[in-house]
C-alpha cells in the first residue's frame, strides 16, 4: 500500500488516480474494515468500541485498523492508555456513505436514479 504518500504537490496522472483510487476501494471492499469505517463515520472511537461494533476479535480488529492506519485512511490519538481512531478526511466518510446508498439500491431493486 503507497497511499498515504499520495500526498504530493503535484497532480496524479489519471494512471495514478485510478491505481489508488482501486487500492481504496479495495480496503473498503472488505466486510470488517467497511464496518469500521461505517462507525468510525459516526465519530471517534477506540478498539474496544469497535471490536464490539464488528463482532470480530480484538486481534482481528487491530489489525484491520493498522491497514487503514498505514494506508493514510485513519488516524488515531492517545486519550490516556487507549488509542482513539478517526477518519482521516470527510471524502472517505461520503465514500463509505455513498456505498452503503448503492447497496441500499441492490438490495431494495431500485434504480440508480430512485
Amino acid at each position: 500500500m503507497h497511499l498515504s504518500g499520495a500526498h504530493g504537490s503535484q497532480e496524479p496522472d489519471e494512471r495514478e488516480r485510478i491505481a489508488t483510487a482501486a487500492e481504496v476501494l479495495g480496503l473498503l471492499a472488505d466486510r470488517t474494515r467497511l464496518t469500521l469505517l461505517r462507525r468510525l463515520c459516526d465519530g471517534e472511537a477506540d478498539v474496544t468500541t469497535l471490536t464490539e461494533t464488528a463482532q470480530a476479535t480484538r486481534t482481528s480488529v487491530s489489525q484491520h485498523l493498522a491497514r487503514l492506519r498505514l494506508a493514510g485512511l485513519v488516524t488515531t490519538r492517545k486519550d490516556g492508555r487507549r488509542v482513539v481512531y478517526a477518519l482521516r478526511h470527510g471524502h472517505l466518510e461520503r465514500l463509505v456513505h455513498e456505498a452503503l446508498n448503492v447497496a441500499d439500491h441492490q438490495i431494495r431493486g431500485l434504480a440508480p436514479h430512485d
